[in-house]
């Protein structure tokens, strides 16, 4: 028996202009959690995906806000359960590995399980994409720590502490960063389980655009990088204004030692501004530090709000024991 076979799941599947793939991708999760419910949540497609997918026995939702970051946020307010399966409805992904993701997050109690994405065929994760995508990982692997090595990948598993305390800001595809950053900085603990990952079938067309999502992606990782390391950002301003007032205050020093004038009078006056500046950026850096402190606290008692799967499925087991126990000692009277 499975260990998730007594815990309620979901299967989220966020869609856009998917009906050549929503069906098979919705019939194979089927087979792979037979006990799971399926959800498709539709983002304004122009095809014929929700009829697909409530054909093919899914659950349909809509949702009117455009973006990938839109319809998690939607999913995740939405949908309740003990564990969570998020998957694209592209049919890239391989979804005979959801029950061994299953298994490893209520096995270790983890909070989020990565599939990592490897496969030989070059159309299905171009070169480009690869390289954008370690780029981007060691980048915020430099700023938050320890990450993951596929940080982009559309296929993970969840647990309910983690979805019940994520707060969802983005609104494209984005949302994957967001994902990655919430669990590094409430510490969770996680892991990566490799797949197969194939190309798109024939008449499936990628939503993703190389530099358009690249650059969205990078600017949320500045924007997360401000919000939850803000002396650090702002520590970063400090450092460069002070040592250009610096450098551009030893000329004037020289000069005034020498001939006690101070000839450069809007230099004297740019030195004492970036000074100024410098000093504003760290008090900023200081002040926002402790908001986060605060904000981090209140996301990890939303967290700690709900069991790990593990737990819950422990819980389940004592009680059936204790129940069983019962039972068997008013038999034996």
């Amino acid at each position: 028996m499975p260990l998730y076979d007594s815990l309620r799941l979901a299967v989220l599947i966020p869609c856009y202009n998917e009906a050549a793939t929503v069906r098979s991708v919705v019939r194979d999760f089927r087979a792979a959690l037979p006990g799971a419910d399926i959800y498709v949540f539709d983002n304004n497609s122009t095809d014929n995906t929700s009829d697909v997918a409530r054909a093919a026995g899914a659950v349909v939702r809509q949702v009117g806000y455009q973006g990938k970051g839109n319809v998690i946020r939607r999913m995740f307010a939405d949908i309740d359960a003990d564990a969570y399966v998020l998957v694209d409805g592209d049919d890239t992904y391989d979804a005979a590995a959801a029950p061994q993701m299953i298994e490893r997050l209520i096995e270790d109690a983890l909070d989020m399980v990565v599939a990592t994405r490897h496969t030989d065929e070059h159309e299905a994760y171009r070169l480009g994409h690869r390289f954008g995508n370690v780029m981007l990982t060691r980048f915020v692997a430099s700023i938050f720590g320890r990450t993951f090595t596929d940080m982009l990948s559309g296929y993970r598993v969840f647990s309910r502490r983690y979805v019940k305390s994520f707060p969802a800001h983005s609104k494209g595809f984005e949302t994957e960063t967001e994902l990655t950053v919430h669990a590094l900085e409430l510490r969770m603990p996680v892991a990566e389980i490799a797949t197969r990952y194939k190309s798109r079938p024939e008449g499936s067309v990628s939503k993703l655009n190389t530099y358009r999502d690249g650059f969205r992606i990078l600017s949320m990782i500045v924007k997360l990088f401000r919000a939850e390391r803000p002396l650090t950002f702002f520590s970063i301003g400090t450092a460069l204004c002070a040592l250009a007032s610096i450098a551009l205050a030893v000329p004037l020093f020289e000069t005034y030692f020498e001939t006690g004038l101070v000839p450069r009078l809007p230099t004297a006056v740019l030195c004492a501004a970036l000074m100024i500046f410098a000093a504003l950026f760290l008090v900023c850096g200081v002040i926002l530090d402790t908001v986060t402190h605060g904000r981090a606290e209140v996301k990890r008692l939303a967290y700690l709000a709900f069991p790990a799967p593990g737990a819950q499925r422990e819980a389940t087991g004592a009680t059936t024991t204790a129940a069983a126990a019962t039972l068997a000692g008013r038999a034996g009277k």
